[in-house]
């Protein structure tokens, strides 16, 4: 829809404005600059006689020039300690999940798997008494602070059913 309403006021009185514009008086150019001529230099025969003309001494000096390079030997370059590894990150085997080939098998030490993060949520929200954050830091090799932090911020859902009866009651 509005495209069609744009070309209407496009093409409305196109063949007048086009007319308007090419009965325009034509601006005049700026003047050229007079090297910029190059006429002028094809008339005159001194001066291409100069510029073809070899200068027998510039040659000679050109043939005594002698120039040899060589390459710097090449050297590795420093500060090449920022992107390889200071030492090897330790790495734990995870407590493998349902997924099979899909879980990730091992993990730096002070992390965990999503599968993991969802099994220890739940299994302290089942028995909170047993899955203490001391025996989940322990467990994971985690730290007690954010094994804290991911127990008081982080809640598992619950699937509840409701009866038959209930049901029609809701």
């Amino acid at each position: 829809m509005g495209a069609r309403l744009a070309r209407v006021f496009r093409t409305f009185n196109l063949e007048s404005r086009a007319r308007r514009e090419i009965s325009k008086e034509k601006p005049t150019p700026a003047p050229r600059h007079s090297t910029s001529r190059v006429g002028e230099l094809a008339d005159n025969p001194e001066i291409e006689k100069e510029i073809l003309r070899k200068d027998d001494r510039l040659l000679t000096l050109l043939k005594e020039v002698y120039v040899a390079s060589t390459d710097p030997p090449a050297r590795v370059k420093d500060g090449g300690d920022k992107h390889l590894p200071c030492k090897q990150e330790e790495k734990r085997l995870t407590k493998l999940g349902h997924l099979g080939d899909l879980d990730v098998t091992k993990v730096p030490k002070g992390k965990i798997s999503i599968v993991e993060a969802l099994t220890l949520l739940n299994n302290h929200k089942l028995h909170p008494q047993i899955w203490t954050a001391e025996k989940i830091a322990a467990e994971y090799s985690l730290e007690l602070k954010e094994v804290n932090s991911l127990l008081e911020f982080f809640i598992p859902f619950t699937v509840k059913e409701f009866p038959k009866e209930t049901r029609k009651a809701i």
